[in-house]
């Protein structure tokens, strides 16, 4: 199983709330909680709902409140990333 693993500049985080209009608020791994936008091409083909598992962009601006949800993970893939140390609830 290949699992996409954040990059440079991305976060991962849980969702804890629906904003509606395609925002979310996501409990970083750095501790911050940030209103995060789902962009187009991942709204079309992924559903994101509370609990799950998330990779953030923060943006530039303002990039400690407000950031991209890049990828969902599925519940099997979240518990290897949990088993593997890459994210700590």
């Amino acid at each position: 199983m290949k699992i996409r693993i954040p990059k440079e500049g991305e976060i991962l985080g849980e969702v804890i709330g629906m904003m509606g209009g395609s925002r979310v608020q996501v409990k970083c791994s750095d501790g911050k909680e940030r209103l995060c936008r789902i962009p187009g091409n991942i709204r079309r083909f992924i559903w994101v709902r509370e609990g799950d598992v998330v990779v953030v962009e923060p943006w530039e601006i303002d990039g400690d409140r407000k950031g991209d949800v890049k990828w969902r993970y599925t519940k099997v893939q979240a518990d290897w990333l949990r088993r593997k140390g890459y994210y700590k609830d």
